[in-house]
């Protein structure tokens, strides 16, 4: 992890918008208005490009891809009673080898 972020990853800890913002402080040396913006705008550029349908790539990281679910018939677990779910769109995360080399504690190479 980039040095500011290596301490917000710690078992059972959830990474926050603040936190990021707080790290692109320590580590870029904006001001914490700044970097809270910058952190904003990086999110909104993501939303708006999932929103689009776009699929959002980040080297050594992963893709975030949007996809269409057509309409299906579904069964309620508790009543067994079937119910129409409707044609929808998701979101589904891919994570590169890098990221998953890095969670499974083994090395790996940046991949561009």
């Amino acid at each position: 992890m980039v040095d500011g972020l290596e301490e917000l990853g710690g078992q059972g800890r959830t990474v926050t918008r603040v936190d990021l913002a707080e790290s692109v402080y320590r580590c870029v040396g904006l001001s914490r208005k700044e970097s809270a913006a910058l952190v904003q705008m990086v999110l909104n550029e993501l939303s708006d490009a999932l929103a689009e349908g776009e699929t959002v790539k980040l080297s050594s990281f992963g893709s975030f891809v949007v996809r269409s679910k057509s309409e299906r018939i579904g069964r309620n677990p508790k009543t067994g009673i079937e119910v129409p779910i409707t044609q929808r769109r998701v979101l589904v995360f891919k994570p590169s080898s890098v990221l998953k080399a890095r969670v499974n504690g083994e090395a790996a190479e940046d991949e561009d």
